[in-house]
């Protein structure tokens, strides 16, 4: 193959690490395997990604057709728009240019969700579009009373039919959305009392009969370059068209799509959405990789809310009531054809009806007797109650769940089974009977309750998870007054699920700063299982490349921050005083310091320490929303020397631009291990026990607390520590305080550092870390 991918390199020249990386990812690729790529900042990852990728699709000889990017930070996917756009700008002059799409959300794209109008914003967008597409439809369909032309003109003359009752054409307020006017006005339109889109109605009439969507899609874009999410929207709504159905249409045809784990993973955008991408011919980044395991694990469990239930019983209700009410009404007989066209009976309504009743019941005699057991005088002090979790069966023994055990008791297989397609009728119903736009819960329970009575009980664990809230209209002795409660089925282990994602691409790359120990990774994302089955997976690590003399990278050997040393946050221990005059010393020296503790208590407790023992402002992040999270880094970022102090396992430790003189050092107090008494973690590393530690593979035979936590929590310290040093010309400090870092010993964790990071954090003494600061800056 040569070396080809040079025409599509962005930039004059690759760094030495990148060739190699790029290389390794073309050829891994072109065998139908992964190139795993742990490279330190300064790699060029992201350019490395997108000239492999883009090289094969461009390759007449490849059976590539486009690139898939997928990360989890939204920064990341801004740095994959600006390599795209810098890859067009160097092409060669007779090469046209890479075209690209950034994948959102329809609250992005939708012109009236973007402009708060028609009733719709982020919270109603997804049931509206939904509602106002389907009426669309129904108008436009083979039995309906007009065309999708029709309605689109109709929209169209609404303005006209302004400027004829005499407004002046200043006074025709036209929707604008990504700084473009569009054909019509800032609501939906009406066609017989029938609500419609017009947007979409413009999409409808352009799609052909028979041919792609994309013929649809009234402009050029193999020649745009990348269509960011502005871009997209002002052509397709200056068009008049719907712009989510242009992303749907040109999906499959552009060459490089951005998007978010969720994409590939969540199992409903997928079926959805983004099925079409998922395929041989796509060459795949998984871009911070580090965080590819516990994200599909949330995408891939689920759950179901205690309202939730209460609404499918309702939703059941009212399509069961119709037939013994009034079995010779009009609502009556639209039920008895809807179920006529399905294998749904009557019955089934009725005992899934029963069954949903009494598993709410059996879910709130659980909470009570929980909380009656746990915390005695619950009902006089519900505004101290905290998030908690209720296990349905032990953590660590596989074994039925509480729930399951109750329900066979109680019913059969059957309402489990059928749950699903019960759901889906009711829903069919409702939106025949109840003109309104809204999302229905029988779906939702019917898809629960089959995963539920599917899932193993030893790879998933059955839980009900207490999330603190305040609802004055439920009763004062109730605990749903303090609670919302949720049915959750959690997947332990989804190594499986992203192997079987994995498996349905082409071929591709997995990168990230931080992947150490690639054994593990290898271990838990599945990748293994590919490898046995002739799909090579193929191991690159690139350490940093700048300066080595511009660094000072310090290893603590303070008394480990564990719970047993250091005490309660309030207590004064000798561990303590030692991680306070530690951070002290750092952030006392001129520039900004990042100071990053296991979590947001031991985050206040540190700030508070350190306003008593600096003249420079501490500023505390706190778990909050990401407006306060942002005002927090424009402070921090806005002149003179300041002290951040945040949780590792929040959002500044991580796909944060400390670029330039924004960050100077960055110190880790303790490894940020996950609460190991919560029954979920528990359950957790039980699995992964049972999935990884006995099975003799490469990688395997470690416990599952050192997969499942240790190497998670030291992923975590090491994308702190490097923020600090992000160009070739930047200085920085870099400080681990805990004796797991300085010294190899039973609890350590230096093995899961690569070799070259642990030769660069040198152990020293508490008592020596002024001497090694000192040297630095001299």
């Amino acid at each position: 193959m040569g070396e080809t991918w040079r025409a599509v390199f962005g930039h004059e020249e690759p760094y030495p690490e990148q060739a190699d990386g790029i290389e390794t990812a073309v050829e891994t690729a072109e065998r139908g395997g992964f190139a795993v790529i742990e490279g330190a900042c300064g790699t060029g990852k992201t350019m490395l990604a997108l000239t492999a990728g883009i090289d094969r699709v461009r390759d007449p000889d490849s059976a590539f057709e486009r690139v898939v990017v997928l990360t989890s930070v939204k920064q990341q996917l801004r740095q994959f728009e600006a390599d795209v756009r810098t890859i067009n700008a160097n092409l060669p002059d007779d090469w046209r240019p890479v075209s690209a799409l950034t994948l959102v959300g329809k609250a992005d794209v939708c012109p009236y969700s973007r402009e708060r109008v028609a009733n719709v914003d982020e919270s109603t967008v997804y049931d509206r579009c939904e509602g106002l597409r389907e009426r669309t439809r129904n108008l436009t369909g083979a039995e309906g009373p007009t065309t999708a032309a029709a309605l689109a003109d109709r929209a169209r003359r609404a303005q006209t039919g302004l400027l004829d009752s005499g407004g002046g054409a200043s006074s025709v307020e036209y929707l604008e959305t990504a700084g473009e006017p569009t054909p019509y006005l800032p609501d939906t339109e009406e066609y017989d009392d029938t609500e419609y889109c017009p947007f979409y109605a413009q999409y409808l009439d352009d799609l052909p009969e028979d041919g792609d969507p994309v013929e649809a899609v009234p402009f050029d874009f193999e020649d745009a370059g990348l269509l960011d999410t502005e871009d997209l929207v002002a052509l397709a709504a200056g068009h008049g068209t719907c712009p989510h159905s242009m992303l749907g249409a040109l999906l499959p045809h552009v060459e490089v799509v951005i998007g978010n784990y969720y994409h590939a993973f969540d199992p409903r955008t997928v079926d959805s959405f983004t099925g079409a991408l998922l395929d041989e011919s796509t060459f795949v980044v998984c871009d911070e990789a580090h965080m590819l395991e516990p994200r599909v694990r949330d995408l891939v469990s689920d759950g179901v809310a205690d309202a939730t239930l209460r609404d499918a019983e309702s939703e059941l209700t009212r399509v069961i009531q119709p037939l013994t009410l009034d079995s010779e009404s009009r609502d009556a007989a639209l039920v008895r054809a809807e179920l006529e066209e399905t294998d749904v009976s009557l019955d089934e309504l009725t005992e899934t009806r029963a069954f949903v009743r009494d598993l709410r019941e059996e879910l709130d005699r659980r909470v009570r007797a929980y909380l009656d057991r746990t915390r005695p005088a619950w009902r006089t002090g519900m505004d101290d109650l905290p998030d908690d979790e209720i296990p349905l069966r032990d953590p660590e023994t596989p074994e039925p769940d509480r729930i399951t055990e109750w329900a066979d008791g109680e019913y059969g297989d059957d309402v489990w089974v059928r749950a699903e397609s019960v759901g889906a009728v009711v829903a069919r119903v409702l939106n025949e009977l109840e003109e309104e736009d809204r999302e229905r819960a029988a779906p939702t329970v019917g898809r629960v309750l089959g995963a539920w009575y599917r899932a193993d009980h030893a790879r998933y664990f059955r839980s009900i998870a207490l999330s603190r809230t305040w609802n004055e209209t439920e009763p004062a002795d109730s605990w749903r007054r303090a609670y919302t409660a949720r049915l959750s089925l959690h997947n332990c282990v989804p190594g499986d699920a992203i192997a079987d994602r994995l498996a349905d691409f082409g071929g591709g790359v997995l990168m990230s700063a931080t992947l150490e120990p690639l054994d593990v990774f290898r271990t838990v994302t599945g990748l293994d299982d590919l490898a046995d089955d002739d799909r090579p997976v193929v191991e690159r690590t690139y350490g940093l490349s700048f300066p080595a003399e511009n660094r000072a990278s310090f290893a603590v050997d303070a008394p480990a921050f564990t719970h047993e040393n250091r005490g309660a946050p309030g207590s004064e221990s000798d561990a303590r005083r030692v991680y306070v005059d530690a951070v002290a010393e750092v952030a006392g020296r001129e520039g900004n310091v990042l100071v990053g503790m296991p979590n947001y208590a031991e985050a206040e407790w540190m700030a508070e320490a350190l306003e008593r023992r600096l003249d420079a402002p501490v500023l505390l992040d706190e778990s909050s929303d990401d407006g306060a999270t942002e005002a927090l880094k424009s402070e921090f970022f806005d002149g003179g020397s300041k002290t951040l102090v945040t949780s590792l396992r929040g959002t500044l430790t991580e796909g944060v631009d400390y670029r330039g003189d924004r960050l100077h050092a960055a110190v880790v107090c303790g490894v940020p291990l996950v609460d190991t008494t919560r029954p979920r973690t528990r359950a957790v590393v039980t699995a992964y026990d049972r999935a990884f530690g006995t099975d003799g593979r490469e990688g395997a035979g470690r416990s599952g607390f050192e997969t499942a936590l240790t190497v998670p929590a030291v992923r975590k310290a090491r994308q702190a520590v490097g923020r600090v040093i992000r160009g070739p010309d930047e200085r920085g400090v870099r400080v681990l305080v805990d004796a797991r870092y300085a010294r190899d010993r039973w609890n350590g964790v230096r093995e899961y550092f690569p070799e070259w990071e642990r030769e660069e954090f040198r152990p020293v003494s508490p008592d020596m870390l002024s001497l090694g600061l000192d040297r630095f800056e001299r």
